[in-house]
C-alpha cells in the first residue's frame, strides 16, 4: 500500500509521537509498503526531505503540562490538494489527529482509508471539551481508530466515543540490549537515572527531593539526569542551595548514549505526577534490563507490572521514592530478577510485533469497508487478505 504517516509535531524533533511514527515508518517500509511521512517544518528546514513532506510552519505552544506545536499555513487547503493529489495514497495514519491545524486540514480533503493513533492522556481537558462538537465532524471521517493504551483510550473516548483498537508504543530492543554501560560512571558506586523533559509532570524534582534524602540516610549514590526544558534552573537551584552532592545534568544526549545510560544505571526512576499515557521510557529501561521505580499512574500501570519489572510509588511522594529507590540499590538480587523480567516483557513492545499489529489492524479496517461496499475512492491497492493469528481483532 502506499501510506501516509501524519505527525503535527515538527519530525524528526525528538518526542514520543515522532518516536513512534520514525520506527513505525521504518518497519512498514521493511514489510514492503510505499510510506512518507506529513509533517510541518520548523526554522530553516527545506520543504521536502526524501520520504519527509513538509507542510505549514509549526510553532510551540504549551499544551498539557508540556510542549506541543500548532501547524499554520497562509495556502493550507491548495499545499495539502497538491500533496495529496501527487502521493495518490491508499491510506493515512494520523497520529493526534484533532492538533491544529495540519491533521484537521489533512483529514477534511482526504480520499484514503484514514486511521489515527490517539496518543494522550490527561485529565479534564477544557480545550476538548469546548471543541468536541465541532471536531466530531473530523472524527466521523476516521475509519479506525488506534489507542496507545488503555488511558489514552479513555481519555479519546471521551469526547469521540467509538471503537477503538489499543496498540502499545513499541521500543528498538535489540538497541538497549547491544549497548554497553559507559565507562566513566562505572566506578563501583551505584546510579540512579532519569530521563525526561524538565517539566512539571515528569516530576524530577520529587525525585532531587528523594535523592537527598537518601544522601542523608548515608546511601552513596549517583543521580544521573538526562533531558532539559523549563524546569533545568530551578532543579540546579535546588542542588546548589542545598549542596547536594552526585548529582550530574547531562542535558540532551543522542540515542546511543541514552541507551548506554540506561545499562549504566542499576535503578532508572521515572516520578511522573500525571497525564502520561503510556510511558516509553519504562520500555527502554527494561529492555536496557534496568529495574524500575516509577510513579503508580494510569498510563504505566499497562507498561509495567508492580512488583515485577517496577516498584510503584504514589506520585509526588518523595519519601515513598527513597523508600523503593533505597530497598532496590540495597538488594543486588531484586535488582537482577526485576531487570531479566524487564527484558523478557519488553519483547512484547518490540516494533517488529507492534508494527505488525499495526499493520494486521489496517487490513481489518480495508476489509470491514470493502464488504460494506464503503472503499473510498482514493484507495486503490489490494484488499488485504485476513490473517490467520487474530491481530486486528
Amino acid at each position: 500500500m502506499k501510506i501516509g504517516l501524519v505527525t503535527p509535531y515538527v519530525y524528526p524533533v525528538p518526542g514520543g509521537v515522532n518516536e513512534h511514527v520514525r520506527f513505525l515508518y521504518e518497519n512498514l517500509r521493511m514489510r514492503g509498503h510505499d510510506v512518507r511521512i506529513l509533517t510541518s517544518s520548523h526554522g530553516l528546514q527545506r520543504s521536502s526531505e526524501g520520504d519527509v513532506i513538509r507542510i505549514g510552519k509549526g510553532f510551540s505552544v504549551p499544551s498539557n503540562g508540556s510542549m506541543g506545536t500548532i501547524t499554520l499555513s497562509p495556502r493550507y487547503v491548495s499545499q495539502v490538494q497538491k500533496v495529496l493529489d501527487r502521493e495518490h495514497f491508499d491510506l493515512l495514519h494520523f497520529h493526534e489527529p484533532f492538533v491544529p491545524f495540519l491533521s484537521l486540514v489533512v483529514l477534511r480533503q482526504s480520499a484514503s482509508v484514514n486511521i489515527a493513533t490517539f496518543h494522550a492522556y490527561a485529565g479534564f481537558s477544557p480545550a476538548m471539551e469546548l471543541g468536541k462538537r465541532t471536531l466530531s465532524n473530523y472524527a466521523d471521517r476516521l475509519h479506525g481508530r488506534i489507542a496507545v493504551s488503555a488511558a489514552a483510550r479513555h481519555f479519546a473516548d471521551r469526547f469521540f466515543p467509538g471503537d477503538f483498537k489499543v496498540i502499545p508504543n513499541g521500543v528498538d530492543v535489540g538497541r538497549y540490549q547491544r549497548a554497553v554501560p559507559i565507562a566513566r560512571w562505572q566506578d563501583g558506586g551505584p546510579n540512579v537515572l532519569f530521563v525526561g523533559r524538565l517539566e512539571d509532570r515528569k516530576g524530577l524534582p520529587h525525585l532531587l527531593k528523594a535523592f537527598r534524602l537518601i544522601r542523608k540516610s548515608g546511601v552513596e549514590c549517583r543521580l544521573l539526569v538526562v533531558g532539559s526544558g523549563p524546569q533545568e534552573r530551578e532543579a540546579r537551584r535546588y542542588v546548589m542551595t542545598r549542596g547536594l552532592q552526585n548529582v550530574e545534568f547531562l542535558g540532551r544526549v543522542s540515542d546511543a548514549e541514552k541507551a548506554q545510560l540506561f545499562k549504566t544505571a542499576d535503578v532508572f526512576v521515572s516520578p511522573a505526577t500525571g497525564r502520561e499515557s503510556f510511558g516509553i521510557v519504562l520500555l527502554e529501561a527494561m529492555a536496557a534490563g534496568t529495574p524500575i521505580v516509577c510513579s503508580d499512574i494510569h498510563g504505566y500501570k499497562g507498561v509495567v507490572q508492580r512488583g515485577r519489572q517496577a516498584l510503584l510509588v504514589e506520585p509526588r511522594d518523595a519519601k515513598g521514592l527513597a523508600a523503593a529507590i533505597s530497598e532496590l540499590l540495597a538488594d543486588p538480587a531484586l535488582r537482577a530478577r526485576m531487570g531479566a523480567a524487564g527484558q523478557e516483557r519488553a519483547e512484547q513492545f518490540s516494533w517488529e510485533r507492534v508494527t505488525a499489529r499495526v499493520e494486521a489492524y489496517y487490513g481489518f479496517v480495508i476489509r470491514r469497508l470493502a464488504a460494506q461496499g464503503q472503499l473510498p475512492s482514493g484507495y486503490s491497492a489490494e484488499i488485504p487478505a485476513a490473517p490467520h493469528t487474530g491481530l486486528d481483532r
